[in-house]
């Protein structure tokens, strides 16, 4: 089992190292690039680069996440009652903790009726209403689930990872395979395809940071109780954090120069 945990391990990482380095490819490298870029060039480049990359991009995501749910079930989901799952004074309520596993994993259709919103057009009013959904899932994971504090952390983590597979199959690529054939017939694309696809990368992006802190559970259950605060409320501040330290690399991007 220790062996098995080990592999998994290493392979998640692996995988999760190819797709968020392309991600961050993406978001701080290659759009500002993009910007210097007219349109003939646009349509040399593109259909050559860019299909490279989401190809690393989106298999680094799946297997990322497929590894990802093999070791939920191998650490938390095995040795359900005496494991990691539950504290040793928790009264196990299966059928609530089950409920609570599903929101998780299921949190990204959610995510994606309000993403669709006219209101999350503006991030900072995104960003708000998401720190308190996280707060109330973190919340709800320990006081219905009875999850643990790792268990609720790495469930979170699992929510916003599931939230950005699923961005990265069913919103990202299927956008960028209809904008890259339009880059090289010479067309302008589809603005709202577009849209679409720079909004939920850039979304992906923003959870990409909290997210590591949430994977990295077993190191940070000094946040169980921290200064007198619940888990869940420094799932929340942590998440919080997360944001606004990408939104300073969001505007670092802009500035770095070509020679």
């Amino acid at each position: 089992m220790d062996a098995l945990q080990s592999i998994l391990r290493w392979f998640h990482v692996v995988f999760g190292i190819l797709w968020i380095g392309h991600l961050y490819f993406f978001n701080f490298v290659n759009v500002p690039f993009q910007g210097l870029l007219d349109g003939e060039t646009k349509k040399k480049v593109n259909p050559e680069l860019l299909p490279r990359a989401l190809f690393w991009f989106r298999y680094g995501a799946l297997w990322t996440w497929i590894t990802g749910i093999l070791l939920l079930a191998l650490v938390f989901y095995h040795g359900w009652r005496g494991g990691n799952m539950f504290d040793a004074t928790t009264d196990v309520d299966t059928t609530r903790a089950v409920v609570m596993i599903l929101v998780n994993l299921l949190a990204f259709l959610v995510y994606d009726v309000i993403a669709g919103q006219e209101f999350a057009k503006d991030l900072k009013v995104l960003a708000g209403i998401g720190v308190l959904l996280v707060l109330l899932v973190a919340f709800l994971n320990t006081v219905v689930g009875g999850f643990s504090f790792r268990a609720m952390a790495i469930h979170v983590g699992a929510m916003f990872g599931t939230i950005m597979a699923f961005n990265v199959w069913f919103r990202i690529w299927p956008a960028q395979q209809k904008i890259i054939s339009a880059v090289k017939a010479g067309t302008p694309p589809d603005a709202a395809l577009v849209a679409l696809a720079g909004t939920r990368s850039k979304h992906n992006t923003f959870l990409s940071i909290p997210l590591v802190w949430l994977m990295l559970d077993n190191h940070n259950t000094w946040a169980a109780s921290a200064l007198g605060l619940p888990g869940w409320a420094w799932v929340a501040i942590i998440t919080a954090l997360g944001w606004w330290i990408c939104s300073m690399l969001y505007g670092r991007s802009t500035k770095v120069p070509g020679f």
